[in-house]
């Protein structure tokens, strides 16, 4: 089959999709990537894939979406697709409603959180949901990356037959690296004796930045590493007040890497890993510490708590809470040993769980129909 692959920005296509694209390829099919234009790109590119870029805006602009769709109908009329394969809110059911009128035979999406499920206005929720409705009507293949947004999808009558497929990572690349972890903390001057924390996501609010900056004032003697960026097309407050602040108040204890190609070396390099969000769907990095073998300190919340065993493999706080936060870091913190375990326990739940290569020949078969 021709298939394209479509999703919002280019980060979301390097990160998320590159690895299904892979697989589509090696089955037989032509597969072409459609995001909005940006450096990451370049990587699919490099890996031999046609990449489109279009116009996609990740806001509620009439204008901007109207120029994103009419690009989609486009493109979909020139490559006449087999299959169109959309993911992420907005990008996701313009390119399902373009692919429709455009008579493309096979339509497939993978929701990787809903709209309505995400802080906003009573009337902005109630579009997302009346949209997702419409849209699933016209979905041939509906897949989401957690099961309580399978459940929704059922319960909300969403979709006919939703499948939670889950979110996987390559276990060989994320792992347990000595080397890796000298390597790193020689980099940053960070002794092998510091309790390194680590947050691996986009520098916006609702990854829980404020809480978790404000946490680390009472947990002495550890590290705070962030990796991650704001993306251009990320709206809302900016955090550099937030991170001026933090930074006046930790000092050196508090290391903003920005963008890191070598996430699996800097995770391996860590001893605990914490994602504060109020709202995702299953995160990829969480899979990414787990398999590296690092507990988790993450909010009780859809996703999150479909991937960490609360006293098993990490704790679970409230989210938008400080209090409860910096008592988890403590705790992990302070007592070396209950990390090792947790650590330990997660990276084989992970392993059992998250294999990238499982979920995605799992994917393949359920996007092209075969057993």
């Amino acid at each position: 089959m021709k298939i394209l692959e479509i999703t919002n920005v280019d980060f979301s296509l390097n990160h998320f999709l590159l690895p299904l694209m892979q697989a589509l390829r090696e089955d037989g099919h032509e597969v072409i990537g459609v995001c909005a234009d940006g450096p990451l790109v370049a990587a699919p590119r490099q890996a031999g894939f046609r990449v489109e870029t279009l116009p996609f805006a990740r806001s509620f602009s009439l204008p901007a979406q109207a120029r994103a769709f009419w690009a989609l109908v486009r493109l979909i009329r020139r490559e006449k697709p087999d299959m169109v394969h959309a993911h992420m809110p907005i990008s996701g059911i313009l390119a399902r409603v373009a692919a429709r009128l455009c008579g493309v035979p096979r339509i497939a999406y993978t929701c990787h959180g809903f709209l309505f499920n995400q802080p906003g206005s009573a009337l902005r929720r109630g579009l997302a949901l009346g949209l997702e409705c419409l849209c699933g009507r016209i979905t041939d293949v509906y897949l989401t990356v957690s099961r309580e947004e399978a459940d929704d999808a059922q319960r909300l009558h969403i979709a006919r037959n939703p499948i939670a497929i889950g979110n996987g990572r390559d276990s060989t690349r994320f792992r347990p690296d000595p080397a890796a972890r000298a390597r790193i903390r020689q980099e940053l001057s960070t002794k092998d004796s510091t309790p390194v924390i680590i947050v691996v996501s986009r520098l916006v609010r609702h990854k829980g930045y404020p809480e978790l900056l404000e946490a680390m004032r009472s947990v002495p003697d550890a590290e705070l590493w962030v990796v991650g960026e704001r993306l251009t097309s990320d709206h809302g407050a900016t955090l550099d007040t937030c991170f001026a602040e933090a930074q006046a108040a930790l000092g050196p204890r508090l290391k903003c890497l920005g963008y890191r190609a070598d996430t699996a070396a800097v995770l391996a390099a860590a001893d605990i890993f914490t994602l504060p969000s109020h709202f995702e769907g299953l995160p990829m990095s969480i899979i990414e510490a787990m398999m590296t073998g690092l507990p988790v300190v993450s909010t009780d919340i859809s996703g999150p708590r479909e991937q960490v065993i609360s006293g098993e493999t990490g704790l679970l706080v409230p989210p938008a809470t400080i209090a409860p936060l910096a008592a988890a870091l403590r705790q992990l913190v302070q007592d070396v040993p209950l990390r090792t375990r947790m650590g330990q326990a997660g990276r084989q739940r992970a392993l059992a769980l998250f294999e990238e290569k499982q979920i995605i020949q799992k994917t393949v078969r359920l996007l092209t129909g075969n057993p």
